[in-house]
């Protein structure tokens, strides 16, 4: 039987070369030879990146089975991911293996480049190959950015309301970066259909075009031996030593390839069974704007961020949520820039050692920050500026009590009172000629008819506060001119 098994699939394998002439391009891929030491027992440091690559096959394979059933739409996307959970056959495992891949890859490219960074393996003439590599982090971290949102929970929305916060800050073009990230002046459903498409199409394409490339990179400049002290990387004579040493390596289809995949299988092993025994992340609340109080985290990626920030004095936010991570990436691409030759094993090298240990811990210390820190994010820089004197020196006192409730809703960050606020609404600093003491409450309890910019704040408002806030904005209008009044519509004319 075993015969008869084997001859089908000679000729099977054997109909199909003869069609598609597949070993003339691939066994020059498999057999390219490495240096015999990283084919023996160190070799083992060499398996993270086909660990990466793995999951991120896994990541797609998953995610185009979670594509057949989410709906990438305001108000259908959460009910989608609760049908996964719920209804929908191993739905949930679906979504947790997606989830847990994610999380495995973002860990695997971490550790593969403190391997290499460690190893020195950047230096020449693998410059080029490094900064790919710092590219493919940055393109996985986000997609665990756009992963999040895509869950469209409480954690999302607001998460996108930070992400937004930073890069309006950015100066001159922060408004337009703002706009094209949200797809318009609040967060809705031209938010979900962007992060969808970046999520869905734009970063796995850009993902796996730069795994190409970086791959290419591997093959042509091949390598790296593993460090040996007292043999310095000089790039005059370091091409002919790596050529003789090449004379004396080994095919990559042999042992090398046995260690990526035992090391791969091994990793999806753990993926899976903590996709069976944890489960699926969220989705957790609903996605209220309305609860300004809110305090959501990030997932665990980006927790040693928002530990940072909570830990930050207010002056220095700025600089924390811009220039700090500007400031990381240029160094970790300047990285084979400034050390591109001398020593490469770690022994040799304290100075690299350090920077891992003391970067490592600062990045325990920062997320353990991040999961325990009571810290909710600024959504504006206004609500905390007090409301122009000339606007409430003649108030009275209910409708001082209103310019209260109106700052500590955090109404200025959408609304702006003498060109001082948010531009998400209108400037609301004659609104008292424009809209009724029934229209304004209308507006506050139900918000913008079918969907628009603002929610509705009925329930997150009590009477007393109502009747106080509604008094302050009647009385936003200038002086002598008297308060908006109901249209009346003239009574229709008998026919002649």
């Amino acid at each position: 039987m075993k015969r008869i098994l084997k001859a089908v699939a000679t000729s099977v394998g054997g109909w199909f070369e003869a069609r598609l002439r597949l070993k003339p391009a691939v066994m020059p891929i498999l057999e390219h030879p490495i240096p015999a030491g990283a084919a023996g027992p160190k070799g083992w440091w060499y398996v993270f990146g086909s660990a990466s690559m793995t999951l991120l096959f896994l990541q797609i394979a998953t995610g185009i089975g979670l594509a057949l059933v989410y709906v990438p739409s305001a108000d259908q996307a959460y009910q989608s991911l609760e049908y996964l959970n719920y209804r929908q056959p191993f739905g949930w495992f679906l979504r947790s293996l997606h989830y847990w891949s994610g999380s495995g890859m973002v860990v695997m490219v971490v550790i593969h480049m403190t391997q290499v960074f460690l190893h020195g393996a950047y230096k020449y003439p693998r410059e080029l190959t490094w900064i790919f590599g710092v590219l493919l982090l940055l393109l996985t971290l986000g997609m665990a950015f756009t992963g999040q949102v895509l869950r469209w929970d409480a954690d999302a929305y607001w998460g996108v309301g930070v992400g937004a916060s930073m890069a309006g800050r950015v100066p001159v073009a922060g408004p337009g970066i703002v706009e094209l990230l949200i797809g318009g002046p609040t967060i809705g459903a031209s938010t979900l259909s962007r992060f969808f498409a970046l999520h869905v199409f734009i970063i796995p394409g850009l993902l796996i075009t730069l795994v190409g490339g970086h791959l290419w990179l591997v093959l042509s400049r091949g390598i790296s031996e593993p460090p040996v002290p007292g043999e310095p990387v000089d790039p005059k004579t370091y091409d002919a030593k790596y050529h003789e040493e090449l004379k004396k390596g080994k095919p990559f289809l042999g042992d090398a390839m046995t260690k990526d995949a035992f090391f791969s299988a091994l990793v999806v092993l753990v993926v899976v069974t903590l996709a069976a025994v944890i489960g699926p992340k969220g989705p957790g609340g609903l996605p209220d704007p309305t609860l300004t109080a809110a305090n959501p985290r990030p997932d665990w990626p980006f927790l040693w961020l928002f530990g940072l920030l909570s830990l930050s004095p207010a002056g220095l936010e700025t600089f924390v949520m811009l220039a700090f991570p500007v400031v990381l990436v240029i160094c970790l691409l300047l990285v084979p820039f400034v050390s591109n030759r001398g020593e490469r094993a770690p022994s040799r090298r304290p100075v690299a050692v350090l920077i891992v240990l003391v970067g490592g811990t600062t990045l325990a210390v920062l997320t353990y920050e991040g999961m325990t820190s009571p810290w909710s994010p600024k959504m504006g820089a206004w609500s905390g500026d007090t409301i122009p004197t000339a606007i409430v020196k003649r108030a009275t006192p209910l409708e001082l009590q209103g310019a209260a409730a109106f700052q500590n809703k955090d109404c200025r960050n959408c609304h702006a009172l003498d060109g001082v606020g948010g531009r998400r609404g209108p400037d609301l600093s004659t609104v008292g000629t424009r809209l009724t003491r029934d229209q304004l409450i209308d507006q506050i309890n139900n918000g913008t008819p079918g969907g628009g910019n603002m929610p509705a704040y009925g329930k997150h408002v009590r009477p007393a506060e109502m009747d106080a806030m509604v008094a302050f904005l009647m009385s936003l209008r200038p002086p002598g001119q008297p308060p908006a009044k109901v249209a009346l519509v003239p009574a229709p004319t008998a026919a002649p």
